[in-house]
């Protein structure tokens, strides 16, 4: 069997990756999401095992100690991590696995399954970025400012990855995803079967 793909997207704080990857999953029920896990307090409406895999410090830490994280980050006090167990589960069933997560994770994700699909989101300019932040009403003016210098820094790494998706509007940024996805597919290198099917209708 094919092994499914494993799709990382990233992109900075307010870019709206969130609910991109939210419509690209109602728009491709045959893609699987991967949970992360994270020691952050939950957020209104979140809901443990449905948006994260809600930990205590300690939890995560005896975790990270048994190797149980494809990747784990320190993001502004509070850890973010990848269980490995269900991503290995579903691609080896032939599954595609999304996954969203920061860019510091994403570098060391690139390191462990280099065979991954890489796309980078992109806010329309530096001023949208700050006034999604702002709609948020969650952060200070201190803590504004970090997350756009933050942010100018994650844009750089963006250069790293496959591909990138400016997300003007949800409907377009899904859009374009969905395209990426769709080439992937078609790719010759992942489709060689195919061509041994044919082969063997010769002989």
């Amino acid at each position: 069997m094919k092994q499914g793909m494993l799709i990382v997207v990233s992109g900075p704080s307010g870019t709206g990756k969130g609910t991109v990857c939210t419509e690209l999953l109602k728009e491709t029920p045959e893609l699987a999401y991967s949970i992360s896990a994270t020691t952050r307090q939950p957020r209104e409406g979140e809901v443990d095992g449905k948006n994260y895999y809600f930990l205590t410090k300690e939890e995560f830490e005896r975790r990270i100690g048994e190797g149980d994280f494809l990747e784990y980050a320190n993001v502004y006090g509070n850890y973010y991590g990848t269980p490995l167990g269900k991503i290995q589960e579903r691609r080896a069933k032939g599954e595609d696995i999304l996954l969203e997560i920061d860019t510091q994770g994403a570098l060391n994700v690139m390191k462990r399954c280099p065979d991954g699909l890489f796309i980078f989101l992109l806010p329309p300019s530096i001023h949208e970025l700050e006034s999604r932040i702002r709609g948020r009403g969650s952060e200070t003016e201190e803590s504004l400012a970090r997350r756009l210098g933050n942010a100018k820094a994650e844009i750089e790494i963006g250069r790293k990855y496959k591909y990138v998706v400016v997300n003007d509007t949800v409907d377009q940024a899904v859009k374009r995803i969905k395209s990426i996805l769709m080439a992937e597919h078609c790719r010759v290198d992942l489709n060689q079967e195919m061509f041994e099917v044919l082969e063997d209708e010769k002989k």
